[in-house]
């Protein structure tokens, strides 16, 4: 029966020529997100070959837009802003001023008009979050002072976004547009400050209800989801969740997708299932975000680097050039060391995702000519591949001021209050257990483990079930365990046991290789799901491997409790969860 397959052809397209320029990038130590975006020019309409459907991609780009905005509204945490706001509030707001004045003023040399100049300034003053995370968690300094303020500048820089998103529409008008929606060009009839006070009272509203009624509401259903144990049922309740309240926010609230599914994380984040939702909700943001910009580079004509070859190199040197300097005599008039300085530069030499959604909203409301557009992607894709080789520039910087210590003394010469921050060191530890994910199973490893006087240190990716392991004084390190330096963080050379709590399949695989590697003769004891897991694992020589939630977890901690010396007898009854006083009673008769 004939049917239409535009919508197959689309998706497939997108994933196999993002998966293969993905790999190709990754081998050349370039962020994928570069190959991503060069799989979308492959695909697009300005190049021959197979075309996708551009209306279809953008479609489900949006998709990708609402489920990254709910991932960094998942990870939004007012404590951390707090903790850094001396410097990254102001300090942004700085950046993303001057970054736009400089933006706005090449505009104006090229003869747009100021509603574009304003558009296209800010979408060069903000960063991806995506790439500055990854360069930061590669580097293992992203809980460092230099790391965390650098996060605090991202999210005032999100945030600044986001209201950017909500104020634009009403402002179309006023600032020139040709195609305003809405009714949004009678906003020059001296209605501007009625349009934009309906617009915030709906947005306060929106705030209102999601921060007060929905933070009640949203963790009470999932947890009514979680209780039945239910793997998909969960992850459907994460879904419908971030699709719905970003739906049902455009639709009664007139706010934008993104702004609904930051919030819907935001009412998720400090809940104690953040943890869980974001596990659940990653493999299908990833997958979303890839065809995001995937379609946004369907919409990259590369004829632009031929046609207006100066302007490329303009809007590069503002992006990696002004954006970098600004940033770093911004940081410098805060006090701050040369090395935040550098740090912070380097990390914002580049533009991402909030600058696609900000050019396709600029370019919606007839704000920005699809030049302008153009001339934003092609400075993303540069920047982000040439940021590898700033951050390896910034080393070098920083080296060649140490040999010049007036130099620095005189950069430096108001003090450096950075140094008053705390810095995480990694735990001094040795012939100990390094267990890897703490959520339930690994949850329970541990305790038995603090219990029984057992060293171990674990490495956890949620900030927040690591600052927990903080506050009881547990050795634990932040960071994805495959990312490089973590297992090194963790002592992996000297220990005596890896345990790999978490169930992703691939991570398990990708962390017996890098642990085997740093200690040959590591035991290894490994959560799954599958039989062929199970399998594939005791053939690569894995201590224990094992499947379900209750028997997994006594398997794995009677392994890890023998594998210290435990007696097999007292180790079973601990697995088993036998109470204090009826172990020591079976004790006394063993």
């Amino acid at each position: 029966m004939p049917h239409d397959t535009s919508l197959i052809l689309t998706i497939a397209l997108a994933f196999v020529a993002a998966l293969a320029l993905g790999f190709g990038a990754s081998k050349l130590r370039i962020p994928p997100l570069v190959g991503y975006l060069f799989a979308g020019i492959l695909i697009g309409p300005f190049t021959p070959g197979l075309v996708a459907n551009s209306h279809l991609a953008s479609q489900l780009a949006e998709i990708g837009v609402i489920l990254l905005m709910f991932g960094v509204g998942l990870h939004f945490s007012v404590k951390d802003l707090m903790a850094v706001r001396s410097i990254a509030i102001p300090g942004a707001i700085a950046q993303i001023a001057t970054a736009t004045f400089i933006g706005a003023a090449l505009a104006r040399l090229w003869g747009w008009s100021l509603g574009a100049g304003i558009v296209f300034g800010l979408c060069l003053s903000v960063a991806s979050t995506v790439v500055l995370l990854r360069a930061l968690e590669q580097r293992g300094t992203l809980l460092s002072p230099e790391g965390r303020i650098a996060v605090g500048w991202l999210i005032v820089e999100d945030l600044a976004m986001v209201l950017a998103l909500v104020l634009l529409p009403p402002l179309a008008g006023p600032l020139g547009s040709s195609s305003a929606p809405d009714g949004a060009g009678s906003l020059a009839d001296g209605q501007l400050w009625l349009a934009l006070g309906v617009t915030l009272a709906k947005v306060s509203l929106f705030v209102a209800i999601a921060l007060v009624v929905g933070t009640r509401v949203v963790p009470w259903v999932l947890m009514q989801v979680a209780r039945t144990d239910s793997r998909e049922l969960f992850t459907l309740a994460v879904l419908a969740t971030a699709l719905g309240i970003a739906y049902g926010s455009a639709a009664l609230f007139g706010v934008s997708f993104a702004l609904g599914a930051f919030f819907a994380g935001v009412v998720l984040s400090e809940s104690e299932l953040a943890h869980k939702a974001g596990e659940e909700s990653l493999p299908l943001q990833d997958a979303f975000a890839v065809l995001f910009f995937v379609s946004v580079g369907m919409l990259f004509d590369p004829a632009i680097v031929l046609r207006e070859p100066l302007a490329v190199v303009a809007v590069v040197l503002v992006i990696v050039l002004g954006k970098s300097v600004a940033a770093f005599l911004i940081v410098l008039a805060f006090r701050y060391p040369v090395r935040t300085a550098l740090t912070i530069s380097a990390s914002l030499a580049q533009i991402g995702e909030f600058s696609f959604i900000l050019a396709g909203l600029g370019v919606m409301l007839g704000l920005l000519p699809a030049e302008g557009r153009d001339l934003i992607l092609a400075g993303a894709l540069m920047s982000i591949t040439l940021n590898p080789l700033i951050f390896a520039g910034m080393n070098l910087m920083e080296r060649a001021l140490l040999a010049q210590p007036r130099l620095r003394r005189w950069l430096e010469r108001r003090g450096t209050p950075l140094l008053e921050l705390p810095v995480v060191n990694a735990p001094v530890i040795d012939d100990h257990a390094v267990i890897v994910g703490h959520g339930r199973v690994g949850r329970i490893l541990s305790q038995l483990l603090e219990q029984e006087g057992l060293p171990f240190v674990v490495i956890e990716r949620d900030r927040r079930l690591f600052e927990q392991l903080q506050a009881r004084s547990i050795p634990a390190v932040f960071g994805d365990a495959t990312a490089q330096g973590v297992l090194e963080a963790a002592r992996m050379a000297s220990a005596r046991l890896l345990i790999i709590a978490v169930p992703d399949g691939f991570q398990a695989r990708r962390l017996l290789e890098i642990a085997r590697q740093a200690n040959p003769r590591i035991d290894t004891v490994v959560r799954t799901h599958s039989d062929s897991e199970v399998d594939y694992l005791k053939a690569q020589g894995v201590g224990l491997a094992v499947m379900g939630e209750r028997e997994l977890a006594r398997g794995m901690t009677e392994y890890v409790l023998r594998s210290f010396g435990v007696p097999a007898a007292r180790a079973r009854l601990l697995a088993q969860g036998e109470s204090e006083r009826e172990l020591a009673a079976q004790a006394d008769r063993l």
